[in-house]
């Protein structure tokens, strides 16, 4: 319930405490990172996997005067206003595809997606690509029509072998990491 889009819940009604994850990235989270480091961060990213992926693109799209990258890792992008079984239409019904394109063109965000072939076996339009490959797509098609330019402003990656799990989205962060920030110095 925590995570989804806090603007619109899902058609069960989940995500109904996104507003509240929100609030506490805002009201509490950022507040202890700026007051930790004693400064506030020029370059901020959000980052997850699956519904955090979800939540993470979602907080970026509409908080642009706060967050300027969002990292999705295998992201629930099939978040939807109808069932499949209840007038589902894949143009229309999937929430964060239908915020970005209602939305506008918001200057420097910049969008790293990751999928996995075996993140899962659902194929809802049956043509052969698994619908976190087709959302993820689609997005970024969405992204593309606003004005965004793919490798300039997105990144995207499919593990061949990769998976809905922790190992994958490991393997995924320090790329992600070095997308935006380039390579650290350890020292």
């Amino acid at each position: 319930m925590e995570y989804g889009t806090a603007s619109i819940l899902d058609y069960k009604g989940r995500g109904a405490k996104a507003k509240a994850h929100r609030d506490f990235v805002f009201d509490e989270l950022m507040l202890l990172i700026n007051s930790t480091w004693g400064k506030e961060f020029k370059d901020k990213a959000y980052a997850g996997f699956s519904l955090g992926g979800l939540s993470a693109i979602e907080m970026v799209w509409n908080h642009p005067d706060v967050f300027s990258k969002a990292g999705v890792f295998s992201g629930s992008l099939w978040w939807r206003l109808k069932d499949l079984h209840d007038g589902y239409n894949e143009d229309t019904d999937r929430i964060i595809h239908k915020l970005v394109r209602e939305g506008s063109y918001k200057p420097g965000l910049k969008f790293y997606f990751t999928t996995g072939s075996y993140d899962e076996k659902m194929d809802r339009n049956n043509n052969g690509v698994i619908d976190s490959i087709d959302d993820t797509l689609g997005l970024i098609e969405e992204l593309e029509k606003k004005g965004y330019k793919n490798k300039d402003d997105i990144h995207y990656v499919n593990y061949e072998d990769g998976r809905h799990d922790v190992k994958t989205w490991g393997r995924a962060m320090p790329a992600f990491l070095k997308w935006g920030w380039g390579t650290v110095n350890s020292q």
